[in-house]
C-alpha cells in the first residue's frame, strides 16, 4: 500500500470521526434532529461515510481558521504609536481553554504518529 494511500485513509478514517462526533453533538443539542438522524441510519454505510467525511472536513477546516486566526492574534505586534493592555487571563472560559488544549494535545499526538507511519512505510 502506497503511504499517501495510507495516510488519506488515516485522515479521511478522522475526518469520519470527527463528522460523527459532530451529528452526535446536533443529535443530543435537537431534539427534532434525532429522529430524523436515526432514520439516516438505515442508509448506506458508504453514504453515511461520506456524508460524514464532508462534515469532518467542513468542521475540521473551521477548527483549523478558529486557531489560525488565535494564534495571528497573539502573535501580531501591536501597531506603533499604539500601546497594547495584554491579558493575562483566559480568552475563552476555562473549560473551552482546557478541551482546546487537549484537543491540540490530540492532534499533535496523531500527528506524530502519521508521520511515524509514513517513515515506515518508506523504509519498508
Amino acid at each position: 500500500m502506497n503511504s499517501d494511500n495510507l495516510v488519506q485513509l488515516v485522515q479521511k478514517g478522522f475526518r469520519v470521526t470527527l463528522g460523527a462526533t459532530a451529528s452526535l453533538v446536533e443529535v443530543l443539542q435537537d431534539s427534532e434532529k434525532r429522529g430524523e438522524n436515526f432514520s439516516r441510519l438505515n442508509q448506506e454505510w458508504s453514504e453515511l461515510s461520506a456524508k460524514w467525511a464532508e462534515k469532518g472536513e467542513v468542521t475540521e477546516q473551521e477548527a483549523r481558521n478558529f486557531v489560525d486566526t488565535l494564534l495571528s492574534q497573539r502573535s501580531q505586534p501591536p501597531a506603533s504609536g499604539q500601546t497594547s493592555t495584554v491579558s493575562t487571563t483566559p480568552s475563552a472560559p476555562p473549560g473551552i481553554q482546557l478541551e482546546l488544549q487537549e484537543l491540540t494535545a490530540q492532534i499533535v499526538a496523531m500527528r506524530a504518529e502519521l508521520e511515524q507511519i509514513r517513515n515506515e512505510g518508506t523504509s519498508s
